[in-house]
């Protein structure tokens, strides 16, 4: 499977296997929603194919909001609201046609309740999550916009080629305009 985009960064063959063996592949056109924010969050699953985005909606003005990314080789969904049933903090939607290999939050619960073995990649998951969550918070305090979009280009160096420059800003926390400065910048000094 060719990576378009990055390296998940951990190995978690077992869960890979597992969503392949046990889960349904189901196909995405562009723009359809895998979940929908506030809405009870049933799946997880493994990108076969394709790109995700996970997006909320401002308080106050009600515009898109790009918070993560699910990439070809990845894993989506949001991982603690699928295992409790409970809503989903954001609506996950393709960015382009994609395939997943889909099983629910029941049939992931019960995976991890075989043995110590799958309650170990149980925590082995959060702890990831709950890294790449932190990082990225981190992120926002101490690195600069320039820094934070050539962070994004090392973990995902094809990024500019397929997605729109509005989505890697909006992950970004920058207006089309700031990150276009910052593109122009990066590609004359190269």
């Amino acid at each position: 499977m060719e990576q378009k985009f990055g390296t998940n960064s951990i190995d978690i063959q077992v869960l890979r296997e597992f969503c392949e063996r046990e889960g349904k592949v189901v196909s995405f056109q562009k723009g359809e929603q895998m979940e929908c924010e506030g809405k009870p969050s049933v799946w997880f699953g493994f990108v076969a194919k394709g790109c995700f985005k996970y997006v909320t909606k401002g308080i106050s003005d009600n515009k898109e909001h790009i918070t993560w990314f699910s990439f070809e080789g990845e894993f989506v969904g949001d991982y603690p609201s699928c295992l409790s049933g409970n809503p989903s903090l954001t609506t996950i939607e393709a960015m382009m046609p994609s395939n997943v290999f889909m099983v629910s939050g029941k049939q992931m619960k019960q995976l991890f309740n075989q043995d110590m073995t799958a309650m170990e990649l149980r925590s082995i998951i959060a702890e990831h999550l709950l890294t790449q969550a932190r990082s990225r918070y981190l992120d926002f305090h101490r690195a600069t916009p320039r820094e934070r979009y050539e962070l994004l280009l090392r973990r995902c160096p094809g990024i500019v080629e397929h997605l729109p420059l509005n989505a890697i800003a909006s992950f970004l926390n920058l207006t089309p305009q700031q990150l276009s400065r910052i593109r122009k910048a990066v590609t004359f000094e190269n």
